[in-house]
């Protein structure tokens, strides 16, 4: 808190009307090391984090999301990676909970939380409508394209990812994501390398280590015209801000008209049959392919 509250202070001296925080602000990225000491971190929707943030907000008649662990106390203590939206007037409007959590390298995130149940929330602030795609949920295009569907005019990204991984990907995903769902992106990842106490494995045969990898930060806006701003730091903690101009949304919606030409029906009915058992990938074959000359 007194790491991300000078930040806070800035924006709000800035006149920022939305700011999004990174993603599980509140604690070291630990899910690699498998350890349910790091459940301590969770905490309800209106915990010690929000209330701080709740503060703020209403100081600054700014809206802010704050993603953290959650701890939902109504249904057995169970835990969610979450992100609480906070209204410029100090109340919460409502929660989005991660769809999609991954099971690749050190993130083992299933060791904590399963997928969410919220679905595609978009909220409608005093600024915009706003949708909030935790992380991994930025590898899966129908998950950008239900923000999309639901109205969303801007979506942000709050994610905890590392170089290696994942950096080739980082300013391609958000920018295609913006074009081929007419809103804004706004891309946050942590900065710096996390050391545990104990080593770990990743379950692919290289030895054991103490570090998660770099999260290479580079923070930014993708905008549905194709354009994105500046990176921030890949090493240094930063705040970008960035003004929109949610009439582009429309605007680049009547240009493209993406929408009118998506032949939903199509894919649904794809999507349909596939979910079937007995599903069969619609494949001709050339019936001269196992011909001898």
């Amino acid at each position: 808190m007194d790491k991300i509250k000078p930040l806070i202070d800035a924006a709000g001296a800035s006149g920022v009307n939305i700011m999004c925080l990174q993603e599980a602000w509140t604690m070291p990225f630990a899910f690699c090391t498998r350890e349910k000491r790091w459940c301590e971190f969770a905490e309800p929707v209106d915990g010690e984090s929000t209330q701080f943030l709740q503060e703020l907000a209403q100081k600054y008649n700014m809206v802010i999301v704050s993603p953290i662990l959650e701890r939902d106390i109504n249904h057995g203590e169970t835990i969610w990676n979450t992100a609480v939206v906070i209204g410029n007037n100090g109340n919460i409007i409502g929660i989005h909970r991660k769809n999609h959590i991954p099971r690749v390298g050190d993130f083992n995130e299933s060791t904590y939380y399963m997928e969410g149940n919220t679905g595609h929330p978009v909220f409608e602030t005093a600024y915009g409508k706003i949708g909030v795609n935790i992380c991994y949920g930025r590898h899966h295009p129908l998950n950008w394209l239900a923000f999309g569907l639901n109205g969303a005019e801007i979506v942000f990204n709050p994610s905890a990812t590392v170089g290696e991984l994942s950096e080739p990907m980082w300013p391609i995903e958000a920018r295609n994501a913006a074009i081929a769902n007419s809103y804004f992106v706004g891309s946050i990842n942590r900065v710096g390398t996390e050391v545990f106490p104990n080593p770990f494995t990743s379950g692919d045969g290289k030895p054991q280590h103490a570090d998660f990898g770099h999260f290479y930060g580079s923070s930014h806006f993708s905008a549905p015209d194709a354009s994105c701003t500046p990176s921030l730091s890949r090493y240094r903690d930063g705040l970008i801000i960035s003004d929109m101009d949610l009439n582009l949304c429309r605007q680049i919606k009547d240009k493209w008209a993406f929408r009118m030409t998506a032949r939903y029906e199509m894919y649904a009915s794809l999507l349909s049959e596939y979910l079937k058992p007995d599903f069969k990938p619609q494949v001709i074959v050339d019936p001269l392919i196992n011909k001898k000359a």
